[in-house]
């Protein structure tokens, strides 16, 4: 990835809401060739949708709950898809307010859920339901719970800092790759 696109998504991540003529302005190169660089991300599918990022306690949710998930020996594909479709099922039912569903290792864990909930008990609700998910009576549940009231926190879930991780790559790439 070109220095150009980093400094791109970069901009991007930290406001979307920009016009190409203000990214142009910020990474110093022309509004024609953000526009370009922009189209390409797009299509390549290095950018996948554009949003913000709102305060979610002002919405109403004063809990974000991470869970792991394990089972007691390893699932087979198909037991995994059944599982899946069990949470799409749910999610259509109920309209659940999950960020994210991903697998992954570690900590003895083989999955992680990150949800937001309007207080402890519906975060509580949540989990019973996936308890009664297909192979639940293999599963072991952990949870991580944030008050999102809470403050100060230390860092709030935003891509800010990421951006700037970004940024700094862009200018190392610039450094190596540019003359």
């Amino acid at each position: 990835m070109k220095g150009v696109e980093l400094r791109l998504i970069s901009e991007l991540m930290k406001n979307s809401h920009r016009s190409d003529r203000d990214l142009a302005r910020a990474i110093g190169i022309s509004q024609p060739t953000i526009t370009r660089t922009r189209t390409k991300l797009e299509k390549e599918g290095y950018i996948r949708e554009y949003t913000m990022m709102p305060d979610f306690a002002k919405l109403g949710f004063t809990v974000m709950s991470v869970t792991l998930a394990s089972w007691d020996k390893k699932l087979t594909p198909e037991e995994y898809n059944r599982i899946m479709e069990a949470g799409r099922v749910l999610d259509k039912k109920k309209r659940l307010s999950v960020i994210m569903v991903s697998r992954g290792i570690g900590a003895n864990y083989d999955l992680m859920i990150i949800s937001l909930h309007e207080n402890y008990s519906a975060s509580q609700e949540f989990v019973n339901e996936i308890k009664e998910f297909p192979y639940s009576d293999r599963l072991s549940l952990e949870r991580f719970i944030v008050d999102l009231t809470q403050n100060p926190t230390y860092r709030t879930l935003t891509f800010s800092s990421l951006a700037e991780y970004l940024a700094s790559s862009a200018e190392t790439l610039k450094e190596r790759t540019w003359p």
